[in-house]
């Protein structure tokens, strides 16, 4: 899917469009800036498509399908799936835990300190 993007750079906006507005995609002002080069059939069927979904501009398809693959991606990633009883079976044993140590509790403070969650 990827292997027609030749460029991919981010880059802030340093001035306004060119309407004299501050650009917005979904109702939210964008701050950043992606340009792309890819094939020509690549960009016709995402404009149709686009445009099929009754979307404003190309821009908006590609923010909204970027945002949910996003999403996806990250939820797989950051998620653990487990069997029903596996699942029970830790939950088990968090009810049978005794209280952390201070060690955990030094941990658990310096995971908060940093921003980790």
């Amino acid at each position: 899917m990827f292997r027609t993007i030749e460029l991919i750079r981010l880059v802030y906006y340093t001035q306004f469009d060119s309407d004299g507005t501050i650009p917005y995609v979904g109702g939210v002002m964008a701050t950043a800036r992606l340009d792309i080069r890819l094939d020509e059939e690549i960009k016709a069927k995402a404009e149709k498509a686009s445009a099929l979904l009754g979307l404003k501009s190309l821009t908006e398809y590609v923010v909204k399908l970027m945002d949910e693959d996003a999403t996806q991606v990250i939820e797989e990633h950051e998620s653990i799936i487990v069997k029903s009883n596996a699942f029970d079976e830790f939950i088990a044993a968090c009810d049978k835990a005794k209280a952390p140590n201070q060690a955990l509790l030094n941990a658990v403070k310096f995971t908060d300190e940093i921003g980790i969650k």
